[in-house]
Order: structure tokens, then C-alpha cells, then sequence
């Protein structure tokens, strides 16, 4: 019947209606309403679609009259999640999208907060959401669309084929392949191999490394049956690029992992160093200073070769991250320590030593690709946080605290100065520096970065061997909110939602 109708006419023809195709004519007819955005589970999908269809103004009241029926903690998170997941375009790898980069952070918080506090990061993080919606919507409305179910590999084909595709930046191989591991491969396998593609390049100034640990923490939270979407945003992430396929020219951003790569695989012949050593850490903080990324590399390869345990090695990443921010504070020199904080926790978290061994090489040279960034934005301050030197600060902690956060809004660099007196003296003084520190950022935070960075730089002052971390903490007062600084109105707001009615 069709013989001289051409396969492609057929199809043509056929969709216009000039072709008659009665066969199907005792068939129930199919409505055009194939979903044009991907969809969660009947247990999440509405408490996500109230937070995506509520206006800004009534979403906090909306959202506590749900508490009050008895919606929780838990499933109120994975739903700002997955909201910004499904709603909010993750290119570039930051921007809007801190409302998704943040929620790990702003969980943080929580955590760390009295038990009276423990809303106001979550809802925070709710307003923060509806910010960044608005502004996807202006900037094109993007979704994500429905996976193309017919297309996904089969799951014993799932990880090599994965690789390949991220090694080649093919989105859409990509995307079939972390579909078909999110359904058939456990958490660990998946993020095994996302650590490493977290790490490979430095576009989004360290946002992509820091989008796979806050990914994976956030799952390990809010379950991992949320998983499929928020691979498969995270896959499209570390897939950002310029014009031009990275797997075919030599970029700055490009390079250090190439030659990290080889690096790692040396290294591995090697027993790892068993040595804590302050003075590597010192050694390493003076060589990073000027390094390029390939000599800053190549020193943490030296270190590891004589035997240096790779604490001491972290400890002048670490050391490094803080001295750029007291040297330049502002939105480089946070994102020194919040993705140093992300590369550290793909180094703990990862259970292969060649990822690890890369992770940390890597760590290494994005300082130096920060340095170079921050060197365009102006001249880097004089200062050095290994030999910043005391300052007087009254006895007591809790005097101590209220100078040091009075400095905070005045006089950065006496407010690091007193933190180390501080800590130099009462060592227990942390816990209620940390304390009061978070407390800052809830009532006066108001912007993505003073949770992650607040999270991130508390977090890390215990990653520190002892004999650095008072200078650590010191070195974070640079990014911290002081009391002198504007309350924020969220704290009036959430109280207003949540009062009874």
C-alpha cells in the first residue's frame, strides 16, 4: 500500500492528516499533554509545586501553615531542593543558583542552631528560592525537561558510558547515562565518579566542586530517592562551557587537571605520608604566595614525596584560602574558602586514592587561578595570616566576643587579631565564637554566600591540625557578619508566619 510513498513523505504526510490511516480508528484518542518538565514522586511533587506556584509575599505563611499541619523539617528541605533543582537553570554555576548551592549550608546552619533558631535558616533559604525563580523567569523561564526514557543505556553500559560522555562534554550522552545510574548504581558509585568531574576544571570560580559535595550531602538528608533530578541538574553543571568543546583545545581552566591527572598517577606508587609537619604546612603557604598552578601542584607533589602526612598538606591549602581573603575580602576571595571546603569533603568522602590524590593536587592550583583572579580586581593587601600577631582583648569570652564582633563591622583585620588572642587563651572559646557567629548570620544575612561561607569556614576549623586553627578562625572574620551590621527583615517575617493563628 505504501510502496511508492517515501518513508520520510509517510511520516509527514501521516502527522497532517493527508494520509488516512484507518487501522487506528477504533483506538481511544491520545491527548497532545506529554509533560514538558520533569516530575517528582506523589509524596513531594505538591509541597514542591506550592513553593514554586505561591507568590514571594505569601509563600513563608504558606509554608508554615503546611508546619503546623504537620509537614517536616526533612521533607520541607528536599522540596526547596528540588525546586530549585526543577526551576532553576544551573549555568552559570552560581548566580541564581546559589538558591540550590545554598541549601546544604543553610541545613548546616540549622544543625549548629539552638533549637528556638533551627526555622530561620530553612526559611530564609525559602524567600532566597523564590529571589532566584523570579530571575530565571526573566532570564527565559528554563525547566528541566522529562528524561527520554527510550534513549538511557543499559545499566551495565551506564558507567563506562558515562565517562566517556563527560570526557567528551556530551550533554546529552551525559544526561541518558546519569539516568540510567541513578536508577540501577548505589550513592557511593555515582559520586565516586563525580568527585573527580567536580574537580576537573575551574570554570565558576570552584562552584562546580561545590556543587557535587552540597549535592551529596543534601541527599544524604533528604533521601536518595530524590536522586535522578538532581543528577542529572548536577551533570549539567560540571558540563558548563565557553564556545568551543574543552576536549579539543588547551584552556587555562583546562589545564591543571590534565596534568593533575598524571601527577595523581605517580603519587600512587608512593606510600602515603605518615608525618604531620607544621613547618610543610608553612612550607607550602610560602610557595602558593607566588606559584603558578603547575608549580603550586608540583610542590604538593614534592611534599607528598618526602613523607609529609596529607593533614599538613591541607593545612597550607587551608592556611592559603584564609591569607586571600584577609588579603582581598569580598566574592573571590570567600570563594577561596568555601571551595577549598568542598574539595576537602571530596577528599575525605571519596574511597579511591587516585581521586583523592587529585582532589588535593587541584586544591593546589585553583589558589593559584584564584590569586591570578583576584590580581585583576586590584591590589592584594600586605598581610599574612602566619605571622598576624595578637591584639589586646578583655579576659572573660563572653567581653571578648562582644569586642571582637563590634570589630567585625568596623576593623576586619582588630577583629582577626582578637579572635587569635581569643582562642590562644581559652581554646573552648570557639563554641561560643561559633555560636554567636551563626546567630550574626540569621538575623543580619542576606545574602546566599553568608551561609555557605559561614558553614563553610566554622566546618573547617576542626580540619585544621590544632596548631593552625586559631589563625583559621581569625582569618574567617574577614567574610563574617559583625553587630553593627543592618538586622535583615527575615527574622520579623518568619516570626510572623509561624505565630499562631
Amino acid at each position: 500500500m505504501f510502496d511508492n510513498i517515501s518513508r520520510r513523505h509517510f511520516v509527514t504526510t501521516a502527522l497532517t492528516g493527508l494520509v488516512p490511516l484507518p487501522f487506528l480508528d477504533s483506538l481511544p484518542l491520545v491527548a497532545a499533554d506529554t509533560p514538558r518538565t520533569v516530575r517528582f514522586g506523589r509524596e513531594i511533587e505538591p509541597l514542591v509545586s506550592l513553593l514554586e506556584d505561591t507568590p514571594r509575599k505569601e509563600v513563608l505563611e504558606k509554608v508554615a501553615g503546611r508546619i503546623r499541619e504537620g509537614t517536616s523539617y526533612q521533607d520541607l528541605l528536599a522540596a526547596v531542593f528540588l525546586a530549585g533543582v526543577r526551576g532553576i537553570q544551573p549555568r552559570p554555576v552560581g548566580f541564581k543558583f546559589h538558591a540550590v548551592l545554598v541549601i546544604n549550608s543553610a541545613h548546616l546552619a540549622s544543625l549548629a542552631a539552638a533549637d528556638r533558631d533551627r526555622w530561620l535558616p530553612l526559611f530564609w533559604a525559602i524567600d532566597n528560592y523564590k529571589v532566584s525563580q523570579a530571575r530565571n523567569k526573566d532570564e527565559g523561564g528554563w525547566m528541566m525537561a522529562p528524561v527520554v526514557e527510550g534513549k538511557l543505556p543499559a545499566a551495565h553500559e551506564a558507567h563506562k558510558r558515562f565517562r566517556e560522555a563527560m570526557d567528551n562534554w556530551d550533554e546529552e550522552g551525559a544526561d541518558r547515562a546519569i539516568v540510567s545510574l541513578a536508577r540501577s548504581a548505589g550513592a557511593g558509585e555515582v559520586f565516586e565518579l563525580l568527585w573527580h568531574y567536580g574537580a576537573r576544571d575551574f570554570r565558576d570560580i570552584g562552584h562546580k566542586a561545590i556543587y557535587v559535595a552540597n549535592a551529596y550531602r543534601t541527599l544524604q538528608t533528604i533521601g536518595w530517592r530524590h536522586s535522578e533530578p538532581v543528577l542529572r541538574s548536577l551533570t549539567y553543571a560540571l558540563l558548563e562551557h565557553e564556545a568551543g568543546n574543552p576536549a579539543k583545545r588547551d584552556d587555562e581552566r583546562d589545564r591543571p587537571g590534565r596534568d593533575n591527572g598524571k601527577r595523581a598517577t605517580e603519587l600512587s606508587k608512593l606510600e602515603r605520608g605518615g608525618n604531620v609537619v607544621p613547618e610543610a604546612a608553612s612550607d607550602l603557604l610560602a610557595c602558593l604566595r607566588t606559584a603558578s598552578a603547575s608549580d603550586a601542584s608540583a610542590k604538593v607533589a614534592e611534599l607528598w614525596k618526602k613523607g609529609i602526612n596529607p593533614a599538613s598538606l591541607w593545612d597550607g591549602i587551608f592556611l592559603t584560602a584564609g591569607e586571600l581573603l584577609m588579603r582581598q575580602p569580598g566574592i573571590v576571595g570567600l570563594h577561596c574558602m568555601t571551595s577549598v571546603n568542598a574539595l576537602h569533603f571530596a577528599y575525605q568522602t571519596s574511597g579511591n586514592e587516585d581521586t583523592r590524590r587529585f582532589v588535593l593536587l587541584q586544591a593546589a592550583a585553583f589558589l593559584s587561578l584564584f590569586r591570578g583572579a583576584m590580581s585583576g580586581r586590584g591590589k592584594l593587601a600586605d598581610v599574612r595570616i602566619d605571622t598576624l600577631e595578637k591584639a589586646d582583648v578583655k579576659e572573660e569570652v563572653p567581653a571578648a566576643l562582644k569586642q571582637i564582633f563590634t570589630d567585625v563591622g568596623n576593623d576586619r583585620l582588630m577583629a582577626a587579631r582578637k579572635t587569635l588572642a581569643l582562642l590562644a587563651r581559652h581554646e573552648e572559646g570557639v563554641v561560643p565564637l561559633m555560636a554567636t557567629a551563626r546567630r550574626l548570620i540569621f538575623t543580619k544575612g542576606r545574602d546566599a554566600h553568608d551561609y555557605k561561607f559561614s558553614s563553610a569556614a566554622l566546618e573547617d576549623y576542626y580540619h585544621l591540625t590544632p596548631t593552625w586553627r586559631g589563625r583559621y578562625a581569625a582569618a574567617s572574620m574577614f567574610n563574617l557578619k559583625g553587630t553593627t551590621d543592618r538586622d535583615n527583615d527575615l527574622v520579623g517575617r518568619t516570626r510572623t508566619a509561624l505565630a499562631e493563628k
